[in-house]
């Protein structure tokens, strides 16, 4: 590494990032034909998202929710900046990143709390199966609704990440997804700190 350029992301964020990314996919696509990868892959995209609030706590520096968790006002401020093309540049999360790692977090916790749901009421199986079994017809139609919500809603907020990793590698002349397979990104950025 040259003084240049500075670690940000650890090996477990970049593994849990394209495991996410791929295992979203998979569930996305297999939905309805083929069920059992389905629920393997909701399965590890649980076990993706239990890391990752814990790796939150523990983690790396930059992995932290500390290092870059801010206010909602912080972030929509952010927003603004990148609308006037003077948004600053961050080493770790902006806080526009910050508040969508936490609602992607969100929104696979509630997309995969409703599938287990789903996939105890239909299939009659998972760990939630003994408790889903006197579900009436109507309540379980509602929880596939809601997993179907949850999991478009994912999308939705997958097309702006990418939308806004494009907007901030464009502004801040990087390419941020390079920096999430390599882990580095250039030196001299705000840390959270100095923008409170």
């Amino acid at each position: 590494m040259t003084q240049d350029t500075v670690k940000v992301w650890d090996v477990l964020v970049r593994v849990f990032h394209w495991s996410l990314v791929t295992s979203f996919a998979i569930a996305y696509l297999t939905e309805d034909d083929y069920q059992d990868v389905h629920v393997i892959a909701g399965y590890v995209i649980l076990g993706l998202i239990i890391f990752r609030l814990i790796w939150g706590f523990i983690g790396s520096r930059y992995a932290r929710f500390n290092s870059f968790v801010v206010k909602p006002s912080t972030a929509l401020s952010y927003i603004k900046d990148i609308k006037n093309h003077s948004a600053k540049r961050y080493i770790g999360h902006n806080p526009a990143g910050a508040m969508m790692v936490l609602a992607l977090i969100f929104s696979l916790l509630m997309t995969t709390l409703f599938g287990l749901m789903l996939y105890g009421v239909g299939e009659f199986s998972g760990p939630l199966a003994g408790v889903m079994m006197e579900v009436s017809k109507s309540t379980a139609h509602d929880i596939e609704e809601i997993h179907e919500f949850f999991a478009n809603f994912t999308l939705f907020l997958i097309v702006l990440h990418i939308l806004g990793v494009i907007s901030a590698s464009y502004q801040h002349k990087e390419n941020l997804v390079v920096s999430m397979l390599n882990g580095k990104k250039r030196a001299n950025a705000t840390s959270k700190e100095d923008a409170s």
